[in-house]
């Protein structure tokens, strides 16, 4: 598999497991950079073995929505160099794979990658402020439409099978994996049909008939 291309990006089709592979392969690289951050924070103590942890790594695509939300800018400002790298370079590096493999499975489904505005920005956004709305019922309307969004989203990304065949934005990637697997199949057969069983000879041993009286 081209991983440059699965992982980065947004052209194409992946099926669900490879989307659900993708959240895998972004948690791993979320505890690596906590471990770096560790490490890099027992360097700069000097020996004194004093760990200072002020990063999480634990992503989530709420993380995305505090950059436009300036309250959130206060707990940036707290971070020293080192750490507002390690946060910028990961939050970077996660919500690209995120949005690559995301929109690829959207393609999966025959849908454009547009929809991600609906099924991720909308309800995000609305997370995001909902404490700055006012606690009224006309609000609950608001509330209900951005949940639905998230949960039509989640299951049309990741519960749903993709479009059957070969649509506009490419082949089907399971037709890949069964062409794949019948590919491998044809093989073992050829192998097993070279062993020929040769059937025993209905003659006796040596050659010698056995001749019959009249």
């Amino acid at each position: 598999m081209d991983w440059t291309w699965y992982l980065f990006r947004f052209d194409g089709r992946i099926n669900r497991a490879l989307l659900w592979q993708a959240l895998l392969i972004v948690a791993v690289l979320a505890a690596l950079l906590g471990v770096v951050g560790q490490v890099l924070h027992l360097l700069n103590a000097e020996g004194s073995l004093k760990l200072s942890i002020k990063l999480d790594f634990d992503f989530g695509l709420d993380d995305l929505f505090k950059l436009v939300d300036p309250r959130a800018y206060h707990s940036l400002a707290s971070l020293d160099r080192t750490d507002l790298l390690l946060k910028a370079s990961g939050l970077t590096l996660f919500s690209w794979i995120f949005l690559a493999t995301a929109i690829k499975r959207l393609h999966d489904r025959d849908r454009s990658g547009w929809w991600i505005v609906a099924f991720f920005v909308v309800p995000g956004l609305f997370s995001q402020f909902s404490d700055l709305l006012p606690d009224s019922n006309w609000m609950l309307p608001f509330s209900l439409s951005a949940s639905s969004l998230w949960l039509w989203g989640f299951v049309e990304m990741f519960c749903v099978p993709g479009s059957v065949g070969d649509n506009r934005f490419g082949a089907d990637p399971l037709a890949d994996v069964e062409d794949s697997a019948a590919e491998h199949r044809a093989k073992d057969w050829d192998q097993q049909s070279e062993i020929e069983f040769v059937p025993p000879s209905a003659s006796p041993p040596g050659g010698m008939h056995v001749k019959r009286g009249a």
